[in-house]
């Protein structure tokens, strides 16, 4: 498919993190959770350090990172679940002594690599039966702002939370059209 990935519809995430955590994936449903939270690109979230997300032995509530296409910083919330599923993740083996929170699994590669981030992410989305090539790295990105932007329709909570610099870049990114700003205008009575 060439295009736009799609966001995930809520009951798809909550499908992958029932299976992950039934399957004790600690990574997997912390990596997963924060894609969701962050709603960073995948370059910037499998860069991640612990010291993003923990401070004096705790995770943070909202952390700020700088974006790598951008070179400006964008924060985000770490939601009740998400810093739960990290604090599990953080206590496992393979963390002691990391600097990074995704670490590769070989000592040359400091943290996993893009690459193997689009391998789990099409993995889950198999997992639960969807198209494996209508979902992708972005589709972690778009999950949570696509929920904001139908239940507000603010789209400038959407510029700010993505780190666009233009409100365009956010309409396309959206995908909102003539129709959406049509219902939108009915849907206001003065």
């Amino acid at each position: 498919m060439v295009g736009q990935k799609r966001p995930l519809k809520p009951k798809h995430v909550w499908a992958i993190r029932v299976r992950l955590e039934l399957a004790e994936n600690h990574r997997d449903l912390a990596l997963f959770n924060l894609a969701i939270d962050s709603k960073l690109r995948g370059c910037d979230l499998v860069k991640l350090k612990v010291v993003d997300v923990m401070a004096s032995g705790r995770i943070k509530e909202r952390a700020s990172v700088l974006q790598s296409k951008t070179q400006k910083p964008v924060r985000f919330e770490i939601s009740e679940g998400t810093r739960a599923s990290l604090e599990r993740w953080m206590q496992g083996p393979l963390m002691v002594g990391s600097e990074y929170l995704w670490p590769g699994r070989l000592h040359e590669r400091l943290h996993i690599s893009t690459r193997q981030y689009a391998r789990i992410v099409r993995d889950w989305v198999t997992s639960i039966g969807l198209e494996v090539s209508a979902y992708g790295t972005h589709s972690m990105r778009r999950t949570k702002v696509t929920q904001i932007y139908k239940k507000t329709g603010n789209l400038r909570a959407v510029q700010l939370l993505l780190g666009h610099t233009k409100m365009d870049s956010t309409v396309r990114y959206l995908g909102v059209e003539l129709e959406d700003a049509l219902a939108i205008a009915e849907a206001i009575e003065i």
